[in-house]
Formats: structure tokens, sequence, C-alpha cells
């Protein structure tokens, strides 16, 4: 589900849920099942009743029995982080996910690495002791900062204690789809958790495509909407990396050379 990426392994697709209420969020769940993704993303934001923490797990609940046992993974994206409006404080939201976390219906909470360290030590302990995953995120949805500070966000997650370290960026050139390309890399050879990074918008696409030979172990994709510029299909996304996987195994490379001498 979350594995250490080692540029050999097929990534995990993960596919957004988008829907503003229960009735929205089940029949999005039944187009998106078909498409067989390894994890599905509930991105709490988006719901219209994210207030109310019986309604919340009500959803939950729901999602979990007929999610034919798709591991969810949980997120309340924070406004500065490019989710959507809500009118909840940072320590409300620590409470929902905290409490979610007592319930069986997810499998995965995402925090993003920026919060309050008090608030990540917090989530890691309740998480922890209910046999969660915690994926710590970074997103900048304006710019690709240096190779650098990418890498630090990341560094922080393991830090924290995170099962996975995030890290998705908006590119303004090529170049700055290889420094993401590069970080990832680096910082999968020095840390020791799983990875799940990505370049975003048309530019970044690529790296949805071949992130996992970088090191990157989940890659998003469209189950029915998209939740960020640049998320492919699932059914392409899954098409294209199976042939990355072909063309570029080393076996079949030598065996074309061969022909074609």
């Amino acid at each position: 589900m979350l594995g250490r990426g080692e540029g050999t392994h097929s990534p995990s697709i993960c596919t957004p849920l988008v829907g503003k209420d229960r009735k929205e969020l089940l029949t999005e769940l039944a187009e998106i099942l078909l498409k067989k993704p390894d994890i599905i993303e509930w991105r709490l934001d988006f719901y219209q009743e994210i207030q109310d923490i019986n309604s919340v797990l009500s959803a939950a609940k729901d999602i979990y029995e007929n999610g034919e046992r798709t591991p969810i993974l949980l997120t309340v994206r924070s406004q500065k982080e490019g989710g959507q409006p809500i009118s909840l404080s940072e320590k409300e939201v620590v409470a929902i996910l905290a409490e979610v976390c007592k319930h069986p219906y997810v499998a995965i909470i995402d925090f993003e690495v920026s919060n309050q360290p008090e608030h990540i030590r917090y989530l890691r302990e309740v998480s922890k002791e209910n046999n969660k995953k915690l994926v710590l995120s970074y997103h900048n949805f304006s710019f690709t900062p240096p190779k650098a500070e990418i890498f630090k966000s990341l560094f922080l997650a393991e830090f924290y204690g995170a099962d996975a370290a995030k890290a998705a960026v908006m590119p303004q050139n090529n170049q700055d789809v290889l420094t993401l390309l590069e970080a990832t890399r680096e910082a999968e050879k020095e840390l020791s958790i799983p990875l799940i990074t990505m370049s975003m918008g048309g530019l970044g696409a690529i790296t949805r495509i071949v992130g996992w030979m970088y090191g990157s172990s989940v890659t998003f994709a469209v189950g029915k909407s998209s939740s960020a510029p640049g998320q492919v299909p699932i059914d392409e996304l899954r098409k294209i990396i199976q042939l990355t996987k072909k063309v570029t195994d080393p076996e079949n490379y030598h065996s074309h050379q061969i022909v074609s001498m």
C-alpha cells in the first residue's frame, strides 16, 4: 500500500473522492471502484458537512462499507496548500482526524508537515495507537522551491515519525520538473520511509508516469473527478506505466537491440 519506491515496482495508484455530500460520495465511489484503484483518497475538505463529526463518521462508514476493501486515505487539505475553503481551525481539523482514527473506516491519514509540531505529534500518537498510517505532506501550488527545500520537507516527515512523506509542487518550466525528480531520487537514497512526490500541472504530468523510477511509491490519477492539476485518468495512467516498465526493462532493451542490429 505504502511501499518503498526503488525504481523497479509499479507505484500504487490513488484516486480522489471529492463529493460534497453522502449521495455524491457514494455515486462517485461506485464509478471509481470500477477502475480498481489501489488507494482512494477522501478529500474531506470538499465535504459540505465537515464541521459535523457525526456526519463525517457516518459518511466514512458508508465509504468503508461500500469500498470493496480498498484502503481509504483521509485528507483535509488546507486552503494555504491548495485545499477548499473550510470554516475549521487547524485544531478542529486535528480533532476530526483523531476521532476518525479511532474507527476502522480509514487506513491512512494525511496531515501537512507545515502544521504545528504539537498537532503533528498528537496525530502521530493517535494514529499509531489505532493502527493507522500517517502521511506528512507538503504542497506548493505556486512554484517549485529549490531542491534542498523539497528535501527538507520530506526529511521533516521522517523526523516526525511519519509512515510516508509527500511533496507536490508546481513547475514553471521543464527544469522545475527535473528539480522535483532529483529531490525524489536523493531523498529515496537518504530516507527510510516511502515517498510520494509529484510535479503538478501539464508540465509535471510526466512525474505521475515515471516518478516511481526515481523513488515515488504512489501516484494520483483521476477516477471520476480531479483533485489537483495534471492528474491523468486512471485507465490511461495504468497503461502508460505498464508500457514504460516494459520498454525500460533491461531484458527487453537488450532483446530490442539484437533485433535492430
